[in-house]
């Protein structure tokens, strides 16, 4: 089923965008493995990097992916936080202190917690995050899954609850093979990137509970013929004009680029702007895997669009611009 719905919106696929690059956001800083303490386990990290962040009031939290060695290459989720005016201003004093807050603990995060997008909503975080490992454990060993991992944590960073998302029809339920990038817009509206055939495309659905209702699922934004994906990059943030979230591609090339999208209240593309933001010099084309800037933070403050992103997989970049500039750029969806 979810294979007729993507055929169907392929058919009526059309192009929205160039491959044209206006990196019109400005390098604040970046935050290297060497610049953590970790106050509750007794390993370095050798990367810390694609960190979901959320404002609240002045505190920005920040929620990284974690790896501590390269022979599972297997991550965790931390969190640290930084006045958002000390941020912009240059004045954050380093070492920070940070804590391990999500790590694996069942079957189907066996490979790892991955690539967090966090809101805070009713005085509690909420992540969504991809967990890399298995069904069930005859799988171990065999190619894994991508699930999609919803978690609630309080204000104290306690686990309130978790579980995993999936499809469900009136024929049953259904685990894609990746259903990853994901991100809310309001209510039980859901942003998310499925894997179907050899497909990578971002959806928009409506959420119930665990699952994704099938007959809900839309999908908005497609890859343009010079991409192999794309994908949602960022938790989604209100603005006058519907909500901003930022998006990935993977060219042809296989370097990361990324723009910003508009959609609505219930996920229906707006606009879009071509690439805005792409990885530049030895700091963010060289790492782990090179020429990445992958997201996952975005927040709005006093008229700036701040990404929080990952570069090439080991580190953190904060970059900004103004929002007029974005909503110049952006292209109406028609």
């Amino acid at each position: 089923m979810v294979e007729e719905l993507l055929g169907k919106a392929l058919a009526r696929k059309r192009s929205l965008r160039k491959d044209e690059t206006i990196d019109v956001f400005n390098r604040v800083t970046y935050f290297f493995p060497k610049d953590f303490v970790i106050t509750n386990y007794p390993r370095n990290p050798v990367a810390v990097f694609n960190p979901g962040a959320v404002l609240v009031g002045k505190a920005l939290h920040v929620f990284p992916r974690l790896i501590f060695d390269y022979y599972k290459y297997v991550s965790s989720i931390g969190h640290f936080i930084v006045n958002i005016d000390d941020l912009l201003n240059g004045e954050v004093k380093k070492p920070l202190e940070m804590e391990v807050v999500f790590w694996p603990r069942d079957i189907q995060e066996f490979l790892g917690c991955e690539d967090p997008r966090v809101f805070f909503r009713n005085s509690r975080f909420e992540l969504l995050y991809t967990a890399k490992g298995y069904k069930d454990w005859s799988q171990e060993g065999k190619p894994h899954t991508d699930f999609l991992a919803y978690a609630v944590l309080d204000e104290d960073l306690n686990l309130i609850e978790k579980r995993y998302i999936s499809i469900k029809s009136t024929l049953g339920e259904y685990v894609p093979v990746s259903m990853k990038d994901s991100s809310f817009v309001e209510s039980n509206v859901i942003l998310t990137r499925l894997t179907v055939g050899d497909a990578k495309v971002c959806w928009r659905g409506r959420l119930e509970g665990s699952y994704i209702d099938l007959y809900s699922l839309d999908p908005v934004f497609f890859p343009e013929e010079w991409e192999t994906k794309v994908g949602w990059s960022t938790n989604t943030v209100e603005v006058k004009e519907g909500y901003l979230v930022g998006w990935h591609a993977v060219l042809k090339d296989l370097t990361y680029k990324n723009g910003l999208a508009l959609v609505d209240g219930r996920g229906r593309l707006l606009g879009t702007t071509n690439y805005v933001l792409s990885p530049k010099g030895v700091i963010e084309e060289y790492g782990d895997r090179i020429r990445v800037i992958f997201g996952c933070g975005l927040v709005v403050y006093e008229g700036r669009v701040i990404w929080i992103g990952g570069v090439s997989d080991w580190a953190i970049g904060v970059f900004e611009t103004s929002e007029r500039e974005i909503m110049n750029l952006m292209k109406e969806a028609t």
